[in-house]
Order: structure tokens, then C-alpha cells, then sequence
């Protein structure tokens, strides 16, 4: 079997020679990660090419887990002696005595499908045909003689992770990801305001071809130009209309986090302690699914070495679960569901998401339009800010409309949402059949790592809900 860290000086005998020696008595757990990644970011503003980076990386992180206890140390490179030393230190937590070596550690392959291709995307484009396609972009965008300024870029990583565990189970995994950016002013009669989208995913450029990157900046342009025409957002209780796709950040923050395992093992999150309650509308089932094929939140497996899943964690409103990594899902007595991240072999894993929508529903999204007399449709969003402990969230909509009678009417500016998630999620009243993912761009945050993810859901209806505006 041919593995990516035989072209490294840290061969399998290598790093199992290492686990062996970081092995303790009444050691619970531990692993050995290597990543080697390659990046690159090109940017284009002012109709100039102003970046072209590139960097490349690699190393390892051990890890020794007793109990709640974790030795973990790091190193740059893949020097054999520097593995050793870490893997001294990591073992550290353990008592001398119960030093031992762990002779019973045969190697096991993890074998799980390929959710996405392994061709390197920075190779799959010349130099000159990405400028070209920003080039074109920024061309395209400027028809509109009211675009005072357009800025796009290209990004895209190949990453190479190699997982060994203790009990000899190893996996690897190849993970290209691509995403393109697109951000445009217009201004008219004195005011000026912005558009913005973009899209990407695991796979490499051929994704995001001409007519795409297009689309996109017709997006961000649609964006503008109805900003321009903005009137101040109304401020108050109403109810309010989500869009499809991107508006399934808001779920992500107010409630995703909260079912995550760390939290709520700790007793901090809002929903600790409550799997078999109710702790939404029953017409909401809420799934984080890291295997759907060639999206950005997407793990073929996990950075523990777990194969990603399909995890239903909110059920017809039923609370049935939480994500979980392999020390808190011991810990808590589950299962490792595939969610144990992290952003790099310098980091420890931790519960994180994937994929995270709501499930599509049997509304239309005409029928939800209708029913409201006076109140705001949200199409998109910005950014958040969240409190896990009781799920308070505010968060920015970058694109609005009011809805007045049954009819979506002015497009309005300065909203924010205001709310608890789970009591939110309790007034939701009526869920699309028009489920959508985002479209490839989201990273998500926690404890200083940022790991890409994706977001999704159909269009819903909040029956009343805290909008922060300016007009009275």
C-alpha cells in the first residue's frame, strides 16, 4: 500500500516505533498526526494583479490522553529524532512507573470512500489562466459604469493528512479545496454601497470555470445594486422570512455549536443533559453530514482518524445527539461521531462541524410570503456573534427585504436578527421544500482554530423574532 508519508523520513515503522514508546499504563488513548499542505492566493483590485502568494508546510503532533489529561507536543518537518522527542514529551503526563512499551500494535489500514478527487487544483491552471479569469471577472463587473471598485480573488490548498492511533488503525486522506471571492462597490447619486459572493469546494479549478466566477459577480452585483435602493430596516418584533442556502449560518452559530460534545459534556452548552426532550419545532431536523461528495465541509475522515458520518443530532424537533470527538465521546460514554478537527498538525482536535442544515420541508415559499402582513424577508447574511451558555445570537443580514401584505417590497438595510437559538428554532412555523447548500465559502471559528465548513437549509419562517434596525 503506497502512503503519501513514504516520500517523508517518518515511514509507518517510524511512527509506530514512536506510538510504542509514548505508550503508559492506564493510557486511554493517543495518536500520531502528520500534515503536509501546500496553498496559494492570487488577487486582483484596482484592475491589478496585488498578490500572488504561495507557502508550503509540514509536521506532526503526538498526543497521550489520560482521563481528561493530554500530553501533546508538535514539531515542524518530519525529522525522526524531533518525533521521538515529542512523543517523550507527550508521555510525560503519565507516571515512570508506569512507563511501558507497547510491543501488540499491529498496523490496520482504515479503508473509507473517496468523497472527493486528489488532483492537486494548484497545478490544474497555469499562472496566466488564473490572472486571466480574474481579469476577466474584473472586466465583466465593470460594465456597470456605476462599479467604482471591484476586488477578486482565487485560493486554493492541498492537503495531506496521515492519522496513526493507538490501537494501530491508521487512515489517510488527500483534501484539495478551491474557493473564488468576488466583492464589488457601486455608487449613485452620493451613496455608495457593496456586493459580495463567491463559491468553491473540494476539487480543484476546472470547478470554478469562466461562466461560474461569472455567475457570481452577477450575484455581487445584484447585491449593490439593490443596496443602492435600500431604505432603513424597521426595528422591532415581526415575523421573518430565511432565505434558502447561505442563511443556514445563522442555524450554524445559534444552534450548531451548541451541539457540540465538548460543551455539552462540560455543561455550558443550552442543550446539556437534554437528548430525548424537545428543544425546537417539530418541524425541524437538524443534521451535520461530513460525507456529502465534493463539498467544502466535507472529511473523508476525520483528523482522529474516524470516518465522517451522517449525524441526525435534532430529530422533528427531538434533541438525539451531539457532535463528538474521540475524548469527549468517551468521556460522555457515545460514540465518536467524525467531527474531531483540527486546523493543523500544531493543534489539538476538538468537536467541530461539518456539513450543517436544516432539513427541507413540505412549504412554499410563496405560501410563507403570503402569510405575513408586515415583516422582513432575510436572503442574506453576514456576520454573528453567539453565547453557547444560553444561545443569544446577533447577527448582521446583508440582504433584505420587507414584506408588506404578503408581498416582498422595498429592499431595506441595517438589520440585524436578535434571538435565543433554541427558543427561535421553537417559532419556526412553516419549512421549504427549496433546500440549498451554501455555496462553498464558509470557515468556521472556534478557540482559534478556523476549519473550513458549509451551511445549508430551505427557506423558513420564523413566526416573531427581535429585527435591530433604524427605522421606528
Amino acid at each position: 500500500m503506497s502512503l503519501w508519508i513514504d516520500e517523508t523520513p517518518l515511514a509507518l515503522p517510524v511512527l509506530q516505533d514512536g506510538l510504542s514508546r509514548m505508550f503508559f499504563r492506564g493510557m486511554d488513548d493517543g495518536d500520531i498526526y502528520l500534515q503536509r499542505v501546500r496553498s496559494e492566493s492570487w488577487s486582483m483590485s484596482e484592475s491589478q494583479v496585488k498578490s500572488a502568494d504561495y507557502s508550503a508546510s509540514g509536521g506532526f503532533g503526538v498526543r497521550a490522553v489520560t482521563g481528561e489529561q493530554t500530553g501533546f507536543a508538535h514539531g515542524d518537518g518530519f525529522s525522526p529524532d524531533s518525533l521521538l522527542a515529542a512523543c517523550r514529551s507527550a508521555r510525560a503526563i503519565g507516571r515512570s512507573a508506569d512507563v511501558v512499551q507497547k510491543a501488540d500494535m499491529t498496523p490496520r489500514a482504515l479503508h473509507v470512500p473517496a468523497l472527493y478527487g486528489s488532483d492537486d487544483p494548484l497545478a490544474s491552471l497555469s499562472a496566466a489562466d488564473k490572472v486571466a479569469l480574474l481579469a476577466a471577472v474584473d472586466e465583466y463587473a465593470r460594465r456597470d459604469a456605476r462599479v467604482v471598485d471591484v476586488s477578486a480573488s482565487l485560493s486554493a490548498s492541498f492537503e495531506e493528512v496521515f492519522v496513526l492511533r493507538l490501537d494501530g488503525t491508521f487512515a489517510s486522506d488527500i483534501r484539495p479545496l478551491v474557493r473564488f471571492n468576488v466583492s464589488v462597490v457601486m455608487a449613485e447619486n452620493g451613496r455608495r454601497e457593496s456586493g459580495y459572493a463567491g463559491g468553491g469546494g473540494r476539487d480543484s479549478y476546472h470547478v470554478l470555470p469562466l461562466e461560474v466566477l461569472l455567475g457570481y459577480v452577477d450575484e455581487a452585483l445584484h447585491q449593490a445594486r439593490t443596496n443602492l435602493q435600500a431604505v432603513d430596516a424597521p426595528a422591532g418584533q415581526m415575523p421573518v422570512v430565511l432565505g434558502a442556502g447561505w442563511a443556514g449560518i445563522l442555524l450554524h452559530e445559534a444552534v450548531g455549536h451548541g451541539l457540540e460534545g465538548d460543551f455539552n459534556r462540560k455543561g455550558t452548552s443550552v442543550f446539556s443533559g437534554r437528548i430525548g426532550e424537545r428543544v425546537c419545532s417539530p418541524l425541524c431536523t437538524v443534521i451535520d453530514d461530513g460525507t456529502l461528495p465534493g463539498r467544502r465541509g466535507s472529511l473523508s475522515v476525520d483528523d482522529e482518524g474516524t470516518p465522517s458520518a451522517k449525524n441526525v443530532l435534532i430529530e422533528k424537533g427531538i434533541l438525539r445527539g451531539y457532535m463528538q470527538d474521540r475524548l469527549n465521546a468517551r468521556l460522555m460514554k457515545m460514540q465518536p461521531t467524525g467531527n474531531g478537527r483540527r486546523e493543523s498538525y500544531a493543534h489539538l482536535p476538538m468537536p467541530r462541524m461539518t456539513n450543517t442544515y436544516l432539513a427541507a420541508g413540505d412549504h412554499d415559499f410563496s405560501e410563507m410570503v403570503r402569510s405575513v402582513k408586515k415583516g422582513l424577508y432575510a436572503a442574506q447574511f453576514g456576520g454573528g456573534q453567539v453565547d453557547i451558555t444560553n444561545g443569544q445570537f446577533v447577527f448582521a443580514v446583508t440582504q433584505a427585504y420587507l414584506i408588506e401584505d404578503g408581498r416582498i417590497t422595498a429592499p431595506v438595510k441595517g438589520a440585524t436578527l436578535i434571538g435565543n437559538g433554541p427558543e427561535i428554532m421553537g417559532r419556526v412555523s412553516m419549512v421549504g421544500g427549496d433546500f440549498a447548500l451554501d455555496s462553498g465559502i464558509g470557515t468556521c471559528g472556534k478557540n482559534g482554530q478556523g476549519v473550513p465548513v458549509g451551511v445549508g437549509q430551505p427557506s423558513v419562517k420564523i413566526d416573531d423574532i427581535t429585527v435591530g434596525g433604524t427605522a421606528l
